[in-house]
């Protein structure tokens, strides 16, 4: 059921506010060009939306708790439990997202960069076209 305890629900409103976040983020950057701006805020998804699985330890002797997280999160617990394992999963997986971020905002930029401008087609055309001939007054004998 989605309204109750759900993981579903959860990282349903996860992705809505990071996509506020990210609305926030493209806006904020809104005094520099275009393609460092798709690319900063591409990143910032990469790194919010890469989810990483973890690990953790039950009360009880031998058992654990895994599952999925945000690879920043897992990063940040692994961090601060001093759990190398945790640490390297979270930051090899934040890493990719943030290099894939990268990569689509690129894509994105690329994909609708402006036309560039040739200054060659207009001198030609100037140069193509006749010289225009003189006007002939009428003359009345």
């Amino acid at each position: 059921m989605l309204f109750a305890d759900s993981m579903s629900l959860l990282w349903l409103s996860y992705y809505g506010l990071s996509l506020l976040v990210l609305l926030a983020v493209y806006f904020g950057f809104g005094f520099l060009p275009r393609l460092p701006r798709l690319v900063i805020t591409w990143c910032a998804a990469g790194a919010m939306w890469m989810p990483a699985s973890y690990r953790l330890p039950l009360v009880e002797e031998g058992e654990f708790y895994s599952g999925w997280a945000p690879s920043a999160m897992v990063a940040a617990v692994g961090f601060f439990e001093h759990s190398v394992s945790a640490l390297r999963n979270g930051l090899l997986w934040l890493v990719l997202g943030v290099a894939l971020g990268a990569c689509i905002g690129i894509a994105l930029w690329w994909w609708r960069r402006p036309a560039s401008v040739e200054d060659t087609p207009a001198r030609r055309h100037v140069e193509e076209e006749p010289q225009p001939t003189r006007r002939r007054e009428p003359v009345i004998r």
